[in-house]
């Protein structure tokens, strides 16, 4: 066992450069991953929320009732800001419908997993991540289809219900099943977290593999644009969640969990729901994809620079 945990180590600590040698793969050699049918994404990102909640307790559920204040102003950050930036860019840059739709998708879409690595690496208060995780997961078969259908719904058909029931079933119910298993059975789960990142970092890397194979030519021809939207997307995210959770009055470390939590969307569920619902808009599923190759990359900056600035701010703290 301790030679699988050390390759999950691995592989969960060099994630950036594995999705992007996959993401390099998949559109200079399409053949690598084109095999690979686009439904297998939805069963591969049903791997990642089971992964999920296999590391989740009820304890994680009690900081929800002890800090609602700080919990209420991650999720309205969440819900408001991205979508609200999806929207925006869409318009700035003239997106054209397909792109647009996927931008707006990943927007939409509940906090990352990674977010929570993420918010470690910057001394952020990982207790919060978790918790503003696992709330706007619970909050993503309701939030996320109203949210496309009043961003999206006068230039695409969005099946509200149809959207409601695919997170229920690829999103809600692994988290649930892994919660179970791990309140019933935690000494095996114990066993096998450490594992965890590995499958699900592989499940995540897959599903941009896929995605950027069956779209090669088309990102090839559009790539910068794409790029443009996506980067622009997450950096203002990580940038708008900082302010507000400042001007709110979060502490240092709370701005951090904020912060990050915003910037860092579960783009694979966005890519999930492109290829399930709008199948006819095969670049829908583009913009998730890059998404997810680059906000791994530029989560670990904006970790380092909200950790050398919470440093700061503790010295400053003891200093007076």
């Amino acid at each position: 066992m301790s030679f699988l945990q050390k390759m999950s180590a691995w592989i969960a600590g060099h994630m950036s450069l594995l999705v992007v040698l996959i993401a390099a793969l998949a559109l200079f050699l399409p053949a690598s991953f084109v095999w690979i049918a686009p439904s297998a994404i939805t069963p591969m990102l049903g791997i990642v929320m089971f992964g999920m909640g296999l590391t989740l307790k009820p304890t994680d559920f009690k900081l929800v009732l002890m800090r609602p204040k700080d919990i209420i102003v991650g999720e309205l950050a969440q819900f408001l800001i991205m979508p609200t930036l999806a929207w925006l860019l869409c318009r700035l840059l003239s997106l054209p419908q397909e792109i647009a739709l996927g931008v707006i998708l990943v927007g939409c879409c509940p906090g990352g997993t990674a977010s929570n690595v993420i918010c470690y690496l910057a001394k952020g208060d990982v207790a919060l991540s978790v918790a503003m995780t696992t709330v706007s997961t619970l909050l993503a078969p309701i939030v996320t289809p109203a949210l496309v259908l009043l961003l999206a719904g006068k230039s695409v058909e969005v099946n509200v219900s149809g959207m409601f029931l695919s997170i229920v079933q690829v999103v809600i119910l692994p988290i649930t099943v892994g919660f179970v298993i791990n309140h019933f059975f935690g000494k095996f789960t114990q066993k096998i977290v450490s594992l965890l990142p590995m499958f699900s970092t592989l499940a995540v890397a897959a599903i941009i593999g896929i995605v950027v194979s069956h779209n090669a030519v088309s990102i090839l021809q559009c790539s910068l644009l794409v790029a443009a939207a996506v980067v622009l997307h997450n950096l203002c995210g990580f940038g708008l969640g900082y302010v507000a959770a400042r001007l709110l009055g979060l502490n240092m470390s709370k701005r951090a969990a904020v912060s990050i939590e915003v910037g860092m969307q579960n783009s694979a569920l966005a890519t999930s729901l492109a290829a399930t619902h709008f199948a006819m808009f095969p670049m829908a599923a583009v913009p998730g994809a890059i998404f997810s190759v680059w906000h791994n990359f530029s989560g670990s900056i904006v970790a380092h620079l909200l950790r050398n600035k919470n440093h700061a701010a503790i010295l400053s703290v003891r200093n007076h």
